[in-house]
């Protein structure tokens, strides 16, 4: 389906986004952090996680007094090859960036290195962060918990997170293989976007309180809202289609985040306090790099990786289908097909930037789609 939403030029969107974290009161430098992990998103092609909640998961957040624009990084514990950081409540992709740069440089040095993150916020695409292991040529590894919103495994009430499990490894081809995903079937991010887009949620990947699975896109967000509705494990609802495997990784990321940071867990990050106000979400992060080198090499590495994945894409395809893809290629060609083009932007967020600038007084900035 041909696009039908308006370009904006990258730098101008990404201008825009610093000078508004600015005003919020985020530091500039972190700033410039902040609006480039959320583009990367959306050049990617992952809409969820972009300018699609620029407002709604930050600059609210960063209102309402549940997100911090200033993020004050306690290093908590540092070892040769671990590091444990309280972002203070602060931004999570400011925090994610500092621990990123300090594991990188000691799995350069000693081969594989470890950090987790506690007290922290959302931390954007996972993907970024893994990705920055593998443009020095390493592998990177990472998880986060989040608010609750998914059920185990025969179960209706939303208990754990999104929990994404993610990895990134260099390759020999133009683009690493980037396996950046949910443990659930769906995530938050894509109802929010189906719901901007006024479109339904597939079936059966979410469960009402009555067992039933829903499709209205803003009922679901107001259900899960009020704990009426819960995201579905990978694999589904019971055990024929294996949701308890979803629902094991799921658990696993939750502990991840959670045990090796010393912070709470599952629906103790729900944003609420005991009366239902707006509270701290006080998230967990945990980060792996591994450094090819110190096995059988880089070059050994990429080249091994790359054959494995170019065989499964040479491999027999279904009826019907012409291409098979390996993960981190539908997001290089979503970049292939943007870079020149732009960040194409929805009809709710043009409003959503047009209200900014005026409300902040950015008279400097004016968008192609006004």
């Amino acid at each position: 389906m041909s696009e039908t939403r308006p370009y904006v030029e990258w730098k101008l969107v990404n201008d825009f986004m610093v000078d508004v974290f600015v005003e919020y009161g985020v530091p500039r430098e972190d700033a410039v952090i902040c609006a480039d992990v959320l583009l990367e998103s959306d050049r990617r092609g992952i809409e969820s996680h972009g300018c699609n909640r620029f407002k709604p998961i930050y600059l609210d957040r960063i209102k309402n007094g549940t997100l911090l624009p200033e993020t004050k990084i306690d290093i908590l514990k540092d070892t040769p090859t671990t590091v444990v950081m309280d972002a203070n409540n602060g931004m999570g992709m400011v925090a994610s960036y500092k621990m990123m740069e300090m594991l990188i440089d000691k799995a350069k040095k000693y081969g594989m290195a470890g950090g987790s993150i506690c007290n922290s916020t959302h931390y954007g695409i996972a993907g970024y962060w893994s990705t920055m292991a593998e443009k020095e040529g390493l592998i990177g590894i990472t998880g986060t918990n989040a608010r609750p919103s998914v059920a185990p495994t025969f179960g209706i009430e939303p208990m754990m997170g999104t929990n994404p499990l993610t990895f990134t490894m260099p390759t020999d081809e133009e683009f690493p293989y980037n396996f950046d995903c949910a443990t659930s079937i769906m995530q938050n991010g894509k109802i929010e976007f189906y719901e901007r887009q006024g479109k339904p949620t597939p079936a059966n990947c979410v469960i009402s309180d009555t067992g039933e699975t829903m499709t209205d896109s803003a009922k679901i967000l107001k259900d899960m809202r009020e704990g009426h509705a819960a995201l579905l494990p990978l694999g589904g609802m019971g055990e024929e289609t294996a949701g308890f495997k979803g629902y094991g990784f799921t658990t696993i990321v939750e502990i991840l985040s959670s045990a090796l940071t010393g912070g709470p867990f599952m629906q103790d990050l729900s944003g609420k306090d005991k009366d239902g106000n707006p509270t701290m979400y006080h998230l967990g992060h945990f980060f792996f790099v591994i450094n090819p080198e110190f096995f059988m090499g880089l070059d050994t590495f990429k080249k091994t990786s790359g054959d494995i994945l170019r065989t499964l894409r040479a491999s027999k395809k279904a009826p019907g289908c012409d291409r098979i893809y390996t993960a981190g290629e539908k997001e290089h060609d979503a970049w292939m097909e943007r870079k020149d083009k732009g960040v194409p932007i929805g009809e709710s967020i043009q409003k959503e930037f047009i209200e900014l600038r005026d409300e902040l007084g950015l008279t400097k900035y004016h968008f192609p789609f006004e």
